[in-house]
């Protein structure tokens, strides 16, 4: 059996990106195949679901609400491939929007179900804000393959992330399609003036070349919410 390890499932608004303020069902799934130093989200516990018990959850968790839209979260969603792969196609025939959040580097994953998913929220992992390792490669075949939907690109902003990393990300995104939306998000644990200072500076030189630049910071770090 199939199981999947989901830390909570849970209503709320959506705190990031384009779609912020969305109301959204969250699945937020255990588990990662990074180690960002901004990473606010490293739950110690989880529940193993089956695909019948995954389902029921979701159904249980939305209830009489109006919420249509499914946030895949994490974590890292793709991990549970195999899952989602029957989850999925029952949410989507159910009339539910998927909108996956990622951290745009498993691409075969995404290939094998692209066709269940609406909205793609695409991390790029700049490696002076993870302080990890570089994923370029990664993530320009994963965006090759995620502008076939709806998708936008996020890019968390902190005191010490450079231009140099910028410039790279532009410059990938211009080669693929220079519409996509491309979001500054600050980190929220370093928020004030000289993060806000280098947010404008990075605007101001993406802006030169892509159509669609926005400064977006987390609502539900604001709010106090989940």
């Amino acid at each position: 059996m199939v199981l999947a390890k989901v830390s909570e499932i849970f209503l709320s608004l959506q705190g990031e990106g384009k779609y912020l303020g969305q109301e959204q069902c969250f699945v937020r799934f255990y588990g990662c195949n990074m180690r960002c130093d901004f990473c606010d989200t490293k739950p110690e516990t989880f529940k193993e679901y089956s695909t019948e018990q995954l389902l029921k959850q979701i159904r249980d968790t939305i209830g009489d609400s109006s919420v249509k839209s499914i946030s895949l979260t994490g974590g890292e969603p793709l991990l549970y491939r195999d899952i989602l792969l029957e989850v999925l196609p029952k949410l989507k025939s159910e009339g539910f929007q998927i909108y996956l959040e990622t951290n745009g580097i498993l691409c075969d994953e995404l290939f094998d179900m692209i066709d269940y998913i609406d909205v793609i929220a695409m991390d790029i992992k700049l490696p002076s804000s993870t302080k990890d390792k570089e994923k370029w490669s990664e993530h320009e075949r994963f965006l090759n393959l995620a502008i076939k939907k709806e998708v936008f690109v996020k890019l968390v902003i902190c005191k010490d992330t450079t231009l140099v990393d910028i410039k790279k990300a532009v410059e990938m995104v211009l080669r693929i399609n220079p519409s996509v939306t491309f979001v500054l998000q600050p980190n929220s644990r370093q928020l004030g003036r000289e993060l806000a200072e280098k947010l404008y500076e990075f605007k101001s030189y993406s802006k030169q070349f892509l159509n669609d630049v926005r400064i977006i910071p987390q609502l539900h770090s604001i709010m106090g919410i989940r």
